[in-house]
């Protein structure tokens, strides 16, 4: 696969249909959402973490399983319990009776895509933990920093409704992940269909065959941060990130991180589109996902329905879109 572009504005043909392949392959398992595998595919190629936060039995385990296998990913599971320790998830030193002496033992942490499932359910400490990991990729372990495979890629799970056992994300954390994506329930036509295709035949994750070859990953991250964003489409993803700040229902807006996040996941909406230029309509695909979990609402709001993702669709709707001219190289 080569990272050519054609004077006509579409990227490498082998780069579209292998990112269109990934998505293809996932939905044969997760029927009906194609939008959220998109997204998760744009956080990965955007080399970020994703936070899936709604209700359960609703495929958030089963889509991150599927989303590993077909990117040709090792894949590791943890779930988060309050009383897991850091060193369950990083590792620890284990006395080693032939050499009589400490070696190290990788924890599940040391993979490429880490399922961190129920994450609000463990404490602070455990939380730090996963979040050097997140920000630095490695993990400090008696003094001692080790790296963490390339890629590594982060998918945690929460669940909305229940707080008893439960420990809120800091903000620290929750800016680290480039995107928060709530799945929703199908269309009762399409649970339908689904009901009737898993009673009939059973497909699972594991039926999947990885639509990626080792190192077709890492080429179309690299396609992806080559997408151009036009100088008037940066002031717009600047602009949005500071009404945020100006809301009068905010009382924490967006940092620039936010605003990193929008322009990458924009790239990648872009390069799933067949286009190698960013549009105004890639930006505001992202907008909430990547902006609504940075937000700290007011506190006088938290019992209103104001919460961070209507915030961002009402500037969405305030702040001037682009002219059409802006929109990327044709």
């Amino acid at each position: 696969m080569t990272t050519d572009r054609s004077e006509s504005g579409i990227p490498d043909t082998d780069a579209v249909r292998l990112v269109r392949g990934v998505v293809d392959a996932v939905e044969t398992v997760i029927v009906g959402k194609r939008d959220v595998i998109e997204l998760v595919l744009m956080a990965v190629l955007a080399r970020g973490h994703v936070l899936v936060e709604d209700v359960p039995g609703l495929g958030k385990t089963v889509l991150s399983r599927a989303m590993a296998r077909a990117l040709g990913l090792k894949f590791a599971r943890v779930q988060f319990t309050p009383d897991l320790l850091p060193q369950d998830l990083t590792g620890t030193l284990v006395f080693d009776q032939r050499s009589s002496d400490f070696t190290f033992r990788p924890g599940p942490v040391f993979t490429q895509f880490l399922l961190a499932d129920e994450i609000n359910r463990t404490p602070p400490k455990t939380q730090a933990a996963l979040l050097e990991a997140m920000a630095e990729q490695q993990v400090t372990t008696d003094g001692e920093s080790r790296a963490l495979p390339d890629p590594f890629f982060v998918m945690a799970t929460s669940n909305p409704i229940e707080y008893e056992g439960t420990y809120v994300l800091p903000e620290a954390q929750l800016d680290r992940f480039v995107a928060r994506i709530r799945m929703g329930y199908l269309e009762p036509a399409q649970e339908a269909s689904m009901l009737a295709e898993r009673l009939s035949r059973e497909v699972t994750e594991r039926d999947l065959a990885a639509a990626l070859e080792e190192g077709q990953l890492a080429k179309l991250c690299q396609l992806r941060s080559e997408v151009t964003v036009h100088p008037d489409l940066l002031d717009y993803i600047v602009a949005v990130v500071n009404a945020t700040r100006e809301h009068a229902s905010v009382a924490v807006g967006a940092s620039p991180r936010g605003g990193l996040a929008m322009g990458a996941l924009a790239q990648a909406a872009a390069l799933l589109d067949g286009r190698t230029y960013v549009i105004a309509d890639d930006v505001k695909r992202v907008a909430v996902p990547a902006l609504g979990h940075r937000l700290v609402i007011r506190p006088d709001l938290w019992a209103t329905q104001i919460t961070g993702d209507t915030v961002v669709e009402d500037v969405l709707s305030q702040v001037p879109t682009p002219r059409p001219e802006a929109e990327g190289v044709r």
